[in-house]
């Protein structure tokens, strides 16, 4: 099997920042740092994120 072809490097790429930029941008505005958002990449953490996310007080959150 050969290596990947820059075509593939550039699907990864354009679908990946398909889905890390809107990510990072509602991270961002919920609080967080932004950087969260690449934990998304790791299989199970990725659940357990967005379940702590989901059920936590977020920093701008009124009081």
């Amino acid at each position: 099997m050969s290596s990947l072809s820059i075509w593939h490097w550039l699907i990864i790429l354009f679908v990946f920042s398909t889905y890390i930029v809107p990510v990072w941008r509602i991270i961002s505005k919920a609080g967080y740092s932004g950087a969260w958002s690449l934990i998304t990449f790791i299989p199970v953490l990725n659940f357990i994120m967005l379940w702590v996310f989901a059920f936590s007080r977020w920093p701008n959150e009124p009081k």
